[in-house]
């Protein structure tokens, strides 16, 4: 009989055997990792890496939204999406414009060149994690949004007041587990 107290000797033992937290951590990290290097073979491949892509895409979205109003809607700090946004404007994929509305406020909108960039999909982080999302049904994909949110907000507090708040009109056409649809509608290219 086998001592119950033994450590595991193969790899997927040890896996299964850790605590439910940090089998939970170890597929994030997966995540993040997955992302991290999908991203870096965008950014070779495509010329954007995933952040950008999904700066083009929420912009493509909702064209004309201010940059603190991108950053509320991709949960970052502003000064966190600086850089990119100066990158994308750089490339020719973005350009601020004045608001017609408020000639004191810039907006953002996609270019030509962004638009087509903006329309392709092979290789990307969006195709990967879409394709991932296939099959999988809409009450899965809720809760594992909710479980994201939650540790999102565990891991920023001030996050968890924002959640609480209702949404701004017209921003839940960027949740496609709302629709149960795993793809964000294209946009044609310009």
């Amino acid at each position: 009989m086998t001592d119950p107290r033994a450590r595991p000797t193969s790899v997927d033992a040890r896996s299964r055997s850790l605590p439910d937290v940090l089998q939970f951590m170890q597929w994030l990290w997966a995540v993040v990792h997955g992302l991290e290097t999908t991203s870096k073979r965008m950014g070779t491949s495509t010329g954007v890496t995933g952040p950008q892509r999904l700066v083009l895409r929420v912009v493509g979205l909702f064209p004309g939204l201010s940059a603190g109003e991108l950053a509320s809607v991709l949960v970052i700090h502003p000064s966190t999406l600086t850089g990119v946004l100066q990158r994308l404007v750089a490339q020719g994929l973005l350009v601020r414009a004045d608001d017609p509305r408020d000639r004191r406020k810039a907006v953002l909108r996609l270019t030509p060149r962004g638009a087509r960039a903006n329309a392709t999909d092979e290789g990307t982080v969006e195709a990967a994690v879409a394709d991932a999302l296939d099959g999988v049904s809409f009450r899965d994909r809720a809760a594992t949004r909710r479980v994201l949110e939650r540790i999102a907000c565990h891991l920023e507090p001030q996050l968890a007041e924002r959640f609480r708040a209702p949404q701004p009109q017209g921003l839940s056409r960027l949740r496609p587990w709302a629709s149960g649809s795993s793809r964000l509608p294209k946009r044609p290219a310009t």
